[in-house]
């Protein structure tokens, strides 16, 4: 016998009774998607509709499509009518009697010449089954657009089913009877079903209406707030056509605003904006908002609902927004998604990867579109955002590269400007520095030294600051230094300076540091007696140290070791001092010089604050 002839061909069968456990345990994430899907197939069905009548196939000119939804507690049903297209029996028999095939797909194939895939939701021929995550029979009653006669087909958990025409004279259309089970009898709750459609189909193409089965009385119905609520019940839970569909040019600000109130609940304003309307090869839509946000007082997450068709996906699906833009809300419609058999995540390809690149050019392009024609509103809330273009900025090169000339640096007066405009404002003091501060209290005595010579301190106290000016220096080719890692020059004044050996083996004693350098420099303000520098790559490292501690406990200054005391020989205080010559009220009035040097550029450890206190007390005694 031939090899040929050894081989057997066949396909692959399922048994029902195996493949429905799996469906109702397996298939979905959330049992609540069931109604997002049978919602979804009812949108298929007048979409398909339409389809046709722009094909010249049906005829809608008095058609008014809708989609209603009715719970009935008392027979423990909920259902899903829709006047779409209908189902003839041999297409029930092909569609709902055969699992994973699907009459979307079937649509869209026989009508791909005519453009017939656009708007379609469904796709794998499993959204009807869902049904049975929360149902132990499901009945459907239906009638095709063709005129053939209304079937109606019902079928048990097990997969069970019967299938026959019937005596109803219903109109043209689906009807989806489920019959809920013990573990769905939480879907009986009128609040829970309206919850559901909410989030999954508030903006669904198809005017959705909710009927719970309560009848008013008319007790009821006379009084206003009841009127109102039923004119309210009246209306679709949905909109069909939501903000993200318009062209940007004709949506107003109020529009925007009130979008953003109704979608996330927020009664105050958005800072700005960003409309994205993607055509080929993308083929996306969207609004991306920037919230108002206080980093210092809540939580920073944000929240992007993802839609397919207009129908709920997810929020926060981390491969279309990158993590330093998480903080965004908004919506984003892409119809091209590749997601799983469920609709509940994406499985990674290039589109997804193109999606996300092209909304990291659009943020950075309104960042400069706002820095370029509304300053002053981009400065207003630049400190709002300040730390997630940072963060964006040390994250990712490219939009760095994108955003640069639009990044803003605060002085202490609270002036915002550019690395560009700060060096040229100062080209004539600040040596080709940007001085800045990282605590307007701690470093007043810098800040006011600095600002009596007319130089701007920039303030960078930003949790990701420090890694943030490194960046720049690196790629804009500037040099960042604090107030007090340096003598600038601006700082020095014009008398002469003194040495002492005395002085210098004093303030090395009292510092406990033997390796402080201490030098003499006359300073523009005499009252300052000295000024205490650290150099400001061993104080980055120390920093960086102390913000990486994992237990937040105290780090060792490791750039106290390397620390200049700057003893100003202007001072008539450093002057008397030189001639005093009890050792005891020497060494006092030392130590107190000292501390104050160290408090002006420091928080004091505990032990310092003892000594110092201590000291403090025992002068004022001497004084009286």
């Amino acid at each position: 016998m031939s090899e040929e002839n050894n081989i057997k061909k066949g396909g692959i069968s399922v048994q029902t009774e195996h493949i429905f456990p799996v469906i109702k345990k397996w298939l979905y994430s959330e049992k609540e998607i069931f109604l997002r899907e049978i919602v979804s197939n009812a949108c298929d069905a007048v979409t398909k509709l339409r389809r046709l009548a722009g094909l010249g196939q049906f005829d809608d000119t008095n058609e008014k499509f809708e989609i209603r939804v009715t719970l009935d507690a008392d027979e423990k049903t909920l259902t899903v009518s829709d006047n779409g297209i209908g189902m003839n029996e041999e297409e029930i028999e092909n569609y709902l009697c055969k699992i994973a095939l699907s009459g979307a797909a079937d649509f869209i194939k026989k009508y791909e010449n005519e453009n017939g895939g656009d708007g379609i939701i469904g796709h794998f021929g499993l959204g009807f089954y869902s049904a049975f995550m929360v149902s132990d029979k499901v009945e459907v009653i239906s009638r095709s657009f063709d005129g053939s006669p209304t079937c109606r087909f019902i079928c048990s958990e097990n997969g069970d089913y019967t299938l026959e025409k019937c005596d109803n004279e219903r109109q043209r259309g689906t009807d989806v009877i489920m019959y809920l089970s013990l573990e769905g009898e939480e879907y009986l709750k009128k609040g829970k079903i309206r919850e559901i459609l909410d989030k999954y189909c508030a903006f669904m193409p198809t005017p959705i209406y909710f009927d719970d089965g309560e009848e008013q009385d008319e007790s009821k119905k006379e009084n206003d707030d009841q009127k109102k609520q039923d004119k309210k019940d009246a209306e679709p839970i949905n909109d069909v056509c939501p903000l993200w569909l318009k062209n940007a040019s004709d949506c107003t600000d109020k529009e925007y605003v009130d979008f953003y109130h109704k979608v996330f609940s927020d009664y105050r304003d958005p800072l700005f904006w960003i409309h994205i309307n993607a055509d080929y090869p993308l083929n996306f839509k969207g609004i991306l908002f920037f919230p108002p946000i206080r980093p210092e007082f809540e939580n920073i997450e944000g929240q992007v609902k993802l839609y397919y068709n207009q129908v709920f996906v997810a929020d926060n699906i981390k491969e279309v927004i990158p993590e330093y833009l998480l903080m965004l809300r908004g919506v984003l419609d892409c119809p091209e998604l590749p997601l799983n058999v469920s609709r509940s995540y994406l499985q990674s390809n290039s589109y997804v990867t193109k999606v996300s690149g092209h909304i990291i050019k659009k943020v950075a392009d309104k960042l400069n579109s706002l820095y370029n024609t509304q300053r002053e509103k981009y400065e207003g809330f630049w400190d709002s955002i300040k730390i997630f273009v940072e963060y964006g900025c040390l994250r990712d090169k490219k939009f760095f590269d994108r955003v640069k000339d639009a990044i803003l640096l605060t002085t202490c007066k609270n002036k915002k400007v550019t690395a560009a405009e700060y060096l040229e404002s100062a080209k004539d003091t600040h040596e080709g520095k940007i001085y800045y501060a990282t605590d307007k209290v701690s470093q007043a005595q810098y800040i006011s030294m600095f600002e009596d010579k007319s130089i701007e301190v920039v303030l960078m106290n930003g949790p990701v600051d420090m890694q943030f000016m490194s960046l720049i220096e690196e790629e804009l080719k500037v040099k960042f230094l604090r107030i007090d890692a340096d003598l600038a020059s601006a700082l020095k004044g014009e008398g002469e300076a003194f040495s002492s050996e005395g002085l210098e083996a004093l303030f090395k004693k009292v510092s406990q540091n033997e390796k402080l350098t201490v030098k003499f420099e006359p300073l523009a303000n005499e009252n300052v007696p000295a000024l205490l520098n650290v150099p400001e790559e061993m104080r980055r490292y120390e920093d960086m140290m102390r913000y990486y501690s994992a237990n937040g406990e105290e780090t060792p200054s490791f750039a106290m070791t390397g620390a200049t005391l700057i003893l100003n020989s202007s001072s008539p205080l450093v002057k008397k001092l030189d001639s005093v010559s009890e050792d005891d009220k020497k060494e006092r009035v030392a130590s107190q010089i000292w501390s104050l040097a160290l408090l002006a550029q420091r928080q004091l450890s505990a032990s310092e604050l003892c000594s110092f206190l201590e000291m403090s007390y025992k002068t004022l005694e001497d004084s009286i």
